[in-house]
Formats: structure tokens, C-alpha cells, sequence
């Protein structure tokens, strides 16, 4: 009888899962526009129908430090004859709408600069700005605090870029956590674990424009997070594991799975990069160094969430059932494990803490876009390597690893390079140490 309630709970569950995720699609394509105020009503975030013309934007904030400066004129034009004007307002923000993609201009009026505030010394100004795939271009003006930013100590420098790095690889631990659980109890490399990041940062912009409070949409955004995860498996992993389908078939379907939740929330969320609530912050000196309020509130958060982890893996019997069931799966099932029921949790403590982590990425990049997740799949991938497949803790140690290279590489590389050195590491740990810091060396073969 126990079996039976047991199936129908599972069975129900697997119903709710289902209904929220349909709820979630449905409020990415029914919710109204969210109002923002870093922009005018034509470009305020939007979740668009697949068929409406996505607005071009170029866009940026001007402070001096911490302190927005209102009231400055800065001019887009194109060679085509196309001219626009945006002023900043009360947060230091400016949104120009362009025609179409191409070559523009954006000037800075210097004269609408308050006296105290001058443009840094060597600044360019006029930019030129060319459009990429992106439909948003960001132009930052440096000025006032901002122009003695070169002259800053190297040490001074490091201190924030640790500290940043930091936040950073913590925030990528949560991800790979997830995906180093699902590894270790399944054997699955889950190549639509990006999008399940994807899913949260999307999840909280339709929830918030909805109505909902910022806390109740990120709670539920988690939540959901979890559902997906529990009907991932319900409806498509557990099947395939009970009709015997071996590892690459099922990376292979995870592939598919990535590609089809993309396209599907491209289609309901559209191709432009939006922003959460309060996604611009001020910056905050903590003991010396400077960090904005939001990648001080990732690194606690994400903090906490792992120090909780931890504590539910080591010190609960799901903990320690998941440990055995990810040592040997033949053995725990024979010493009375319900090894199905414990894939099923882990599938959804996976997924909530990549829908967090999603969350959490939309504030640190900043920005929610359709593909974010695909964006950051390869650092969690880097920070699981690194550490060791299938080892929770070695995935914690790579990622903050990780983090921190990436980060602390920005003192001499371009920024857009700084993801190159951690995948050079990744490369170089498969060649010479494959199991990773924490993994355990196997025989294969």
C-alpha cells in the first residue's frame, strides 16, 4: 500500500511539475512590459511575441564612483543621416532606440558635465560603436573618481579582482554543484544544464513582471527551477534509464534537450538582453575595497546556499544516500536504498540551485538574455574538470578556482579575453591529471 500512495504522489508531483512548467512559458508570453527605469517606454524590458521586431538599443550608466550624474546629453548618430539624443537621468542611466544594425556614433556633451566632474583625462569621445549579434551595446564613460581609476595601487587592484573573482567562481560552484550531483548518481553529462540557468534568470524577469514582489519571485522562480527538474526526470531520464540506454545516447539526448529550451524560450522571451529589478547597484567599499552591492550580495548568498549543501550532503540520510548511491548504485539498491527516488531529489536540488545560480548570473553580468545559460556552461564544465567528475566538493573547489582566474586574469588580459585561460586549464588537466584535483584516478578498459 505504501508503494501505491507512493506512486500517486510522485505521479501528482509530476503533474504540478508539469503545470508549472507550462505556467512559467505562459507568463514569459502573456506578462506586460516591465517597467524600468533605466529606459524610456519604447525600450523598457519586455518579454516580446517571437514575431515582434526586437528593439536596437545602445545604452550605459555614468557615475562618478558611486554617485550618479544626472542631467548629461549624449547624442548617437549613424552615417546614414540618423541622429538621437538620450539624457541622463536621476541613476546616471541613458537609453538611445536605433533603426537598425550598423556603425554609430555616441558623443558625450561635455558641456552638460557638472564642473567638479570632468571627463577622464585620454577617454574616447566620441565612440563608435558597431552592432554585433547583440541587440543592446553598452557605451561606459569614465569620469570624475572613475578617471583616477589607472592610477590606482596594483595591490588595490587585486583586492578587487579577488574579491570579485570570488563571487564569481562561488556563484559558478552553485551551477556545478548541480551538475557534478546529477553526474556522480547518473554517469549523465547534462549538456542542458545551462539552460536550466537559463530558466531561473527568465522565471524571476516574467514573475516581477507580473506583479510579483522581487523576494516572491525569486523564491518561486527557484521553485519552479525544481519542478523542471523533478518532470525532467519523471518524464524523459527515468524512462531511458529503465530501458538500458547507455551514457552517450543520453548525452546526446541532453543536447537536444539544450537546443529545443533555448529555442522555446527564445520564442517566448525574444533575443534582447533585459535586466532584473535593482540590477544596477551602488558601489560599496568593504574594508578597503570596492565592490557593487550586488556581487557582495551573490558571494554571501551563494555562500550560504553551499554551506547548506554541504551540510544536507554530509550530515542527512539523503546526504549519505546520495553518496552511496553514487559509489554503487547495485549496492545501495540492495541494502534497501530507493536509488530511482534519490536520482529524482538530486535532479531537483540540481536544478534549483542552477535556477539561483541563473538568478545570480543575471545580476553579476548583468543583464537576462535567452542564451546566458550556453554562455556559462563551459566555466561550469572548466570548474567540474578541474575539481573532479562526479565530486561535489572538487566541483566547489574548481569553480571558485575558476572564478578566480578569470577574474584576476582581467589585470593584463582584455577582458574579452578572460575566459580563455580557464579553459586553456581545462584543457591541460584533461591532458595531465583527467580525474582532477579531488577525483579518483580509474582504470578504464
Amino acid at each position: 500500500m505504501f508503494r501505491q500512495a507512493n506512486a500517486v504522489v510522485i505521479r501528482w508531483v509530476g503533474v504540478v511539475g508539469l503545470i508549472a512548467l507550462f505556467a512559467g512559458l505562459a507568463l514569459a508570453s502573456a506578462v506586460p512590459a516591465l517597467a524600468m527605469p533605466s529606459a524610456s517606454a519604447s525600450a523598457a524590458g519586455q518579454l516580446q511575441a517571437p514575431l515582434q521586431k526586437q528593439e536596437l538599443t545602445i545604452r550605459g550608466t555614468l557615475r562618478d564612483g558611486s554617485v550618479p550624474i544626472e542631467g548629461v546629453r549624449i547624442t548617437a548618430s549613424s552615417t546614414t543621416g540618423f541622429s538621437a539624443e538620450a539624457t541622463t537621468d536621476k541613476d546616471g542611466r541613458w537609453v538611445i532606440v536605433v533603426p537598425a544594425k550598423g556603425t554609430y556614433e555616441v558623443l558625450l556633451d561635455v558641456a552638460t558635465l557638472p564642473a567638479d566632474k570632468p571627463l577622464s583625462e585620454g577617454e574616447a569621445n566620441p565612440r563608435i560603436v558597431e552592432f554585433g549579434t547583440s541587440s543592446n551595446m553598452g557605451v561606459i564613460f569614465k569620469v570624475g573618481e572613475n578617471a583616477a581609476a589607472a592610477t590606482r595601487s596594483f595591490g588595490s587592484i587585486l583586492a578587487e579582482r579577488t574579491v570579485a573573482g570570488l563571487s564569481f567562481g562561488l556563484l559558478l560552484a552553485l551551477t556545478a554543484v548541480g551538475l557534478s550531483l546529477v553526474f556522480g548518481t547518473t554517469g549523465l553529462t547534462n549538456f542542458a544544464h545551462g539552460e536550466m540557468v537559463t530558466f531561473g534568470a527568465v522565471s524571476t524577469f516574467a514573475l516581477s513582471a507580473w506583479g510579483f514582489p522581487l523576494w516572491a519571485a525569486l523564491v518561486v522562480a527557484v521553485l519552479l527551477g525544481g519542478a523542471l527538474g523533478w518532470l525532467q526526470d519523471w518524464g524523459l531520464w527515468k524512462p531511458l534509464r529503465r530501458r538500458g540506454s547507455a551514457l552517450v545516447p543520453m548525452m546526446i539526448v541532453s543536447i537536444g534537450l539544450a537546443l529545443a529550451m533555448r529555442y522555446i524560450i527564445l520564442f517566448f522571451f525574444g533575443g534582447t538582453t533585459e535586466q532584473l529589478p535593482s540590477a544596477q547597484s551602488p558601489i560599496l567599499v568593504v574594508l578597503g575595497v570596492s565592490i557593487s552591492r550586488n556581487t557582495l550580495v551573490s558571494l554571501v548568498v551563494s555562500l550560504v546556499v553551499i554551506i547548506a549543501v554541504a551540510l544536507l550532503l554530509l550530515k542527512t540520510r539523503f546526504g549519505k544516500a546520495t553518496r552511496a548511491v553514487a559509489d554503487n548504485p547495485a549496492l545501495a539498491a540492495a541494502s534497501g536504498i530507493d536509488v530511482d527516488r534519490v536520482i529524482r531529489m538530486v535532479w531537483v536540488v540540481g536544478s534549483m540551485l542552477a535556477a539561483l545560480g541563473g538568478i545570480l548570473w543575471a545580476y553579476y553580468r548583468p543583464g537576462v538574455a535567452f542564451n546566458m545559460g550556453q554562455q556559462i556552461l563551459l566555466m561550469i564544465f572548466a570548474g567540474v574538470t578541474l575539481g573532479g567528475l562526479g565530486t561535489v566538493f572538487g566541483a566547489l573547489i574548481g569553480s571558485v578556482l575558476v572564478g578566480l582566474m578569470v577574474e584576476i586574469s582581467t589585470i593584463w588580459l582584455e577582458a574579452d579575453l578572460k575566459y580563455v585561460g580557464a579553459l586553456a586549464v581545462m584543457i591541460l588537466v584533461l591532458l595531465f591529471k583527467p580525474q582532477g584535483l579531488l577525483g579518483r584516478r580509474e582504470r578504464v578498459g
